[in-house]
């Protein structure tokens, strides 16, 4: 069970630091204008990092029995 959390916070991790090198070059390509087809597809991206993101944070917090 502790291997398969590390596993899983190593992946919160990298996730988190694609999402934000994503939201650099969004902005930066924001910008100039230049290709907006491209730049749909890296908001697209970002976009499903964040799913997975929140994914796999809900599995990381502890069931709570109320």
């Amino acid at each position: 069970m502790l291997a398969d959390r590390d596993s899983l916070l190593r992946r919160l991790h990298e996730l988190r630091s694609e999402h934000r090198d994503l939201d650099t070059v969004i902005s930066r390509m924001e910008l100039s204008l230049l290709d907006q087809l491209q730049l749909q597809r890296l908001k697209k991206r970002k976009l499903k990092l964040k799913d997975e993101i929140a994914w796999l944070e809900s599995r990381l917090l502890p069931d709570i029995i109320a």
